[in-house]
């Protein structure tokens, strides 16, 4: 859209609606999840990259018979996004039983990753729910850079494992602040016996463990304890715990990693509506029962103004006719004395 294309009038406002149409047009482009939980509204959520999160939870209705219909999902805030080495952390409620993911809220919107063998209970939010995972099929990308920006062998490369739109979106950011080579996620798969990950590769859980960084170089022998301790795992090697790419990584994800944000706040025009709701409503009720109360007075003193009047009308009938009756009379007394002169 141009200038010359925009309603004509006055320059300044012509430039005004097209600054406007730009910066909407921006606004819709910025990187969000949609997390839809029912087809009765088509109630959403976003999930926003860089976004503070925070808000109230609310809870997943049952008027679609969404598969996790009462769990609460949202609420949680972006500084309680990271977790540990240890798979079902990074909870920052919901957590009855430390030893399952079964059965848990979704504090940041999504669901967790699932594992091999149904581990702690993660199998209900398997491969069959695919369709209706927050931001589409679980999935995988390799994480690289080279020697130009860091001090990096070839063997030093990361995996991040997440829904794919999640992982599309940060892959722009790691690109642009950790400097990887751009790849595309591929489908995750932790049952095949050749994966490239394994549960004991993750270095680091986000995201209530929706999301994870691993390394093949990695061997975490606490990462499938039947009753994990989120803090005990196998100490990092000294080339990925102290690594700047690593590091760079890890900050990009927690601070980029979209998370479900609060509800939008109203508008002007959303306050003025509800205002209108809240405070019309009484008036509007009021002004009916003022104008009941004007009505019925107007008709009592309608129905008393013309019962007097029928009275006044039927006074006066009545005068007209005692008036003719004794004229009447008059006459015939007259014509009887008439008749009496006239005969002596």
């Amino acid at each position: 859209m141009t200038l010359q294309s925009l309603p004509h009038g006055p320059l300044l406002l012509r430039a005004i609606i097209l600054a406007s149409i730009l910066s909407t047009s921006h606004a819709f482009n910025k990187p969000q999840v949609r997390v839809t939980t029912t087809f009765a509204d088509f109630h959403a959520r976003i999930m926003d990259q860089w976004g503070p999160g925070g808000g109230k939870f609310v809870k997943i209705s049952s008027d679609s018979h969404h598969p996790f219909q009462g769990r609460a999902f949202g609420g949680a805030k972006r500084k309680e996004i990271r977790g540990s080495r240890a798979f079902g952390s990074g909870y920052p409620y919901g957590v009855d039983n430390p030893s399952t993911v079964a059965g848990r809220p979704f504090p940041f919107g999504t669901w967790p990753l699932w594992w091999d063998q149904n581990f702690m209970g993660s199998g209900e939010y398997g491969p069959h729910l695919d369709a209706i995972r927050p931001g589409g099929m679980l999935a995988f990308v390799s994480l690289g850079t080279t020697t130009a920006h860091f001090n990096v062998t070839d063997t030093e490369v990361y995996y991040a494992i997440a829904d794919k739109e999640s992982l599309s979106l940060l892959m722009i950011s790691y690109v642009t602040w950790c400097h990887v080579v751009p790849a595309w996620p591929s489908k995750f798969d932790p049952t095949l016996s050749n994966s490239t990950i394994r549960l004991e590769n993750v270095i680091q859980y986000f995201r209530a463990s929706s999301f994870a960084i691993a390394s093949s170089k990695y061997n975490n022998t606490f990462a499938r304890s039947p009753s994990p301790n989120l803090t005990e795992h196998t100490p990092l090697p000294t080339s990925i715990e102290y690594s700047a790419f690593r590091k760079c990584i890890d900050n990009v994800t927690f601070n980029a990693l979209p998370i479900l944000n609060k509800p939008p706040a109203p508008t002007p025009m959303d306050r003025f509506i509800m205002a209108l709701i809240y405070a019309g409503v009484p008036i509007l009720l009021a002004c009916a029962y003022i104008s009941g109360v004007i009505v019925f007075i107007f008709y009592e003193i309608a129905g008393y103004i013309h019962t007097k009047v029928l009275q006044k009308l039927w006074v006066r009938q009545q005068l007209r006719k005692q008036r003719k009756a004794e004229r009447e009379a008059h006459a015939r007394a007259r014509v009887a004395a008439l008749a009496y002169e006239r005969y002596p």
